[in-house]
């Protein structure tokens, strides 16, 4: 699931060298940390949140064949 993250989301931005995934895990909850340069942070949001949201979205599907919960957060 990491890789699947942070493949598509090198590919979306700018700087991919710049992108840094963190994971923590809390019981059932898997958290995603994502850092990335300010300019790149638009362009894996996108527009209206769509891209952010189907991202979101594959990967609650993948953790729930498991029994996990995930959340994926964009720091800035």
């Amino acid at each position: 699931m990491e890789g699947f993250l942070e493949f598509v989301i090198r590919q979306l931005v700018d700087a991919p060298e710049e992108v840094f995934i963190t994971r923590l895990e809390q019981g059932r909850k898997l958290i995603f940390k994502v850092e990335m340069r300010q300019s790149d942070v638009g362009k894996v949001i996108g527009r209206n949140g769509h891209t952010i949201t189907a991202l979101r979205n594959l990967l609650s599907a993948a953790a729930a064949r498991t029994g996990h919960q995930v959340i994926l957060q964009i720091v800035e």
